[in-house]
């Protein structure tokens, strides 16, 4: 059956670079850790299910090169393998504890079979998580792209040069990592100014994506809105998120994850459990934290204490309820479109990947039920990747996409503000003395240690620069240790900056540095240093 429009799905996997070999046991490695097993895992199993079933995903997926040098990680691998059996240990406590309760003893199965799912995929890898990845988009299942180095929300950062190194360096990083040239960036909150276009072109992406203002606010609004690609004047092309379906998928409020079926986020045994009990495996400190064994369900507007029990099977019930739905959706949605102006529609729909699995623990299923769906009803829709929809959609409107983001208010405003405005001096001033430094050394033959010292002072450079830091200082979340990862960073590198100009190189020191954030394997200082103007 002929389509009448394509639905774009990205997702777009990130976490901060959080690695602490120094610990045995580090509180916030455990994001990693989590979205590994609950997010990242279930997504290549839906996947691969897809694909052993003669169902093609077609959805692309954008990979941080601060989450690709994680999943890469020897130490934080060792640190997953005991985090997975330490479940699985608690699981095998659990399943006796509640084997009298059907209703729980079903949720507690579940659980066994996510974290035996973990298990098993680590070790048919080898630990090596980015090899299914690599695979499935070679066979051409899927298409991977990437985002900035340190996923830096990019207009925020006052220099060119560090515009370029943030880009460039996760060009480079993707070739290293995936053995070809990335075609699409995901620019970090959808962040857009019109600086952007020179440096990304310079690095080779052929696309992004940006909100739907940038497009809908440009001069001389364009009729199609954000349902057609667009190019920018330099050539990039350019994909818009469609507000509705991001809504209906991202929402806890007005969208599916909010159902009162759906597993419950905030309510976890590691505070409801009796404290011995779940005492050897909580960390060092023995504070009270999140085991990930949550067993209620939303249920609705009610206190976490009055919050029902989960049902699995009540669950899958409704995500086949809102597959159908959101397929519905798109069916009416296209046709509108198709009829009022013409044109075969895509529909963009962009998504944190962590939403699925970790936050909305159903969506993985949900999205696997969707790309079935439109398989087994043979619906007018097909998913393409953004590379299969330019091949073969008209020729691009030229267009100068507005300075915007998808964060609260539009704009910056979760990233700038009076709770973490004040690490923005320190990162300014590094900022600068790197460039500095990389315009007095670029074209200097230098002792190895100088150049690794140069190295490493640009990493810590990039690493202040995340957009994770003063995200999570904004709303209130690990605010401390944020604040402190920016102290962290900027004070390696204006030591280490120091050090070279002073030579007396504390090479000790550099050699600990290097095996903590070691990141960028390729990076060249010389990435900072201001282009020649003649």
């Amino acid at each position: 059956m002929s389509s009448k429009g394509s639905i774009l799905f990205l997702l777009h996997a990130h976490l901060p670079y959080i690695n602490h070999p120094e610990h045995a046991d580090f509180l916030e490695e455990n994001w990693f850790f989590e979205g590994v097993v609950e997010t990242y895992i279930p997504l290549i199993s839906v996947l691969e299910r897809l694909v052993r079933d003669g169902i093609r995903p077609g959805i692309a997926i954008s990979i941080s090169p601060t989450l690709g040098a994680m999943l890469e990680n020897e130490h934080l691998e060792n640190k997953l393998r005991r985090y997975i059996d330490d479940r699985l240990e608690l699981i095998e406590k659990e399943l006796v504890r509640v084997e009298n309760d059907p209703v729980v003893s079903k949720t507690v199965r579940l659980y066994a079979q996510l974290y035996g799912e973990a298990a098993e995929m680590i070790r048919k890898y080898s630990g090596d998580l980015i090899t299914p990845l690599k695979q499935l988009q070679h066979a051409g299942n899927i298409e991977i792209i990437t985002t900035s180095a340190t996923h830096a929300v990019l207009p925020m950062l006052a220099h060119p040069e560090a515009l370029r190194a943030q880009i460039s360096a996760a060009a480079d990083d993707y070739l290293d990592r995936f053995n070809t040239k990335a075609e699409g960036f995901w620019l970090p909150e959808c962040a857009y100014d019109p600086r952007l276009q020179t440096y990304l072109k310079l690095s080779g992406f052929k696309y992004l994506f940006t909100e739907s203002h940038a497009v809908n606010l440009s001069d001389g609004a364009p009729k199609n809105g954000v349902h057609v690609s667009y190019r920018t004047p330099n050539g990039i092309n350019i994909f818009a998120r469609d507000a509705d379906s991001s809504r209906e998928v991202w929402s806890a409020k007005f969208g599916y994850p909010g159902d009162p079926a759906y597993r419950e986020f905030y309510r976890d045994m590691g505070y409801d459990a009796d404290y011995d009990y779940i005492k050897p495996y909580l960390n060092a400190g023995g504070a009270r934290r999140s085991l990930g064994l949550k067993y209620h369900r939303i249920t609705g507007e009610v206190d976490l204490a009055k919050k029902l029990y989960y049902d699995p099977d009540e669950a899958m019930a409704v995500v086949e309820r809102h597959a159908a739905d959101f397929l519905d959706r798109r069916m009416r949605q296209v046709e509108e479109i198709y009829s009022a102006k013409g044109i075969r529609p895509v529909i963009v729909g962009c998504y944190d990947a962590e939403l699925f699995g970790h936050w909305w623990f159903e969506g993985p299923a949900f999205l696997e039920s969707v790309l079935r769906k439109i398989r087994q009803d043979r619906l007018p829709l097909q998913f393409v990747t953004p590379g299969e929809y330019l091949n073969s959609c008209p020729e691009p409107v030229e267009l100068n996409p507005q300075i915007s983001s998808w964060g609260e208010n539009g704009y910056f405003d979760p990233w700038v503000n009076e709770t973490n405005d004040s690490i923005y001096p320190k990162v300014l001033d590094v900022t600068d003395r790197m460039i500095g430094t990389a315009n007095r050394f670029r074209s200097q033959d230098l002792p190895s240690v100088t150049l690794r010292a140069l190295n490493q002072a640009a990493r810590e450079v990039l690493l202040a620069q995340s957009s994770d830091w003063p995200f999570l200082m904004y709303i209130g979340s690990h605010a401390q240790y944020a604040a402190e990862r920016v102290d962290v960073h900027t004070t390696n590198a204006a030591r280490l900056l120091s050090e070279v100009l002073e030579k007396r190189i504390d090479e000790k020191a550099l050699v600990e540095l290097e095996k903590k954030n070691n990141l960028f394997h390729r990076l060249d200082f010389r990435l900072f240093a201001s282009v020649s103007k003649f």
